[in-house]
């Protein structure tokens, strides 16, 4: 039997129910010239039917974000646990994964200080407020409309202009991140210092100020990230996954997982056990990539 096509890292990191089709997400890369600061936007237009209210879960990567919706602006640092949105009614949003170094670079500050936490968009970037007026007169008419949200990539893309060139150390922020998510067979922090040929102490600086994280975090995050993918291939033995991402038992690595998202990877991976899964609407490939 061949293997399934591995997720994309967006797919890995969403704790998606497909049973939930109260939503859709459009997704769009950046332009080449500004790839150093950001990795990808997205931007979701709901409808919960019934006054209800759905839960998005997510194992955030280690980058900030910026978001702008219908009703708020803000700047996330990152979230060291399970990121938690609740859509209710109508609406849309308009999101910016950053790269790694890019919090640090927009807020001038640690992003220790910012870690799961929120703070208004116009207390990190200047003009904010004027931004988010023209984001919203761009998406507000028809928040689904593929030259509308491209349009208001452009918008975001120009406010953060100002931050290139990101500089070395900026960069290798962004290549230290890279290696952990590339690199599957790396489960011991230990081969993230040899590899940047550092000290564990000089990683531990550099992660934490530019990230608010450890690299231990990051190496534990890209774990997850695995064990989310072949959960959701329904791999069930349990024990061969938990050897596979370099726990010492099941038993570890299903306290781990459950500590993080509050559910059993067995719960989980009943998600996409039935025959009639279903997933997200993601937008055609036309309105997604730029």
């Amino acid at each position: 039997m061949s293997k399934p096509d591995r997720l994309n890292d967006v797919e890995r990191a969403h704790l998606v129910d497909p049973a939930d089709d109260s939503f859709r997400i459009a997704r769009l890369a950046p332009s080449p010239a500004m790839a150093s600061l950001v990795r990808r936007f997205w931007m979701p237009v709901w409808s919960v039917p019934g006054g209800g209210v759905r839960t998005q879960q997510v194992l955030q990567y280690p980058c900030a974000l910026i978001v702008v919706s219908h009703s708020y602006a803000r700047f996330y640092g990152v979230a060291s646990g399970l990121s938690r949105t609740d859509l209710e009614g109508t609406g849309w949003a308009c999101g910016v994964m950053l790269q790694p170094a890019t919090g640090h670079l927009l807020t001038g500050r640690s992003m220790r200080e910012l870690r799961d936490r929120h703070v208004p968009l116009s207390d990190v970037l200047p003009g904010g407020e004027a931004l988010v007026t023209r984001v919203r007169r761009t998406l507000g008419p028809d928040p689904g409309d593929g030259e509308r949200q491209r349009a208001a990539a452009g918008l975001l893309e120009a406010e953060l202009e100002h931050l290139l060139p990101i500089g070395e150390q900026a960069q290798r922020v962004n290549d230290v991140v890279a290696y952990v998510e590339g690199k599957p067979d790396l489960v011991r922090v230990s081969g993230l210092v040899e590899a940047f040929a550092t000290t564990e102490r000089s990683l531990q600086r550099l992660t934490g100020r530019w990230l608010g994280l450890t690299p231990r975090w990051l190496v534990q995050r890209r774990r997850l990230h695995e064990a989310a993918e072949r959960l959701r291939h329904h791999e069930v033995d349990l024990a061969r996954v938990a050897a596979d991402l370099g726990y010492a038992d099941q038993a570890h690595f299903t306290r781990d997982w459950r500590r993080v998202t509050g559910m059993t990877p067995g719960r989980f991976a009943a998600r996409f056990a039935a025959p009639d899964e279903r997933r997200p609407r993601v937008a055609p490939a036309r309105d997604r990539d730029r």
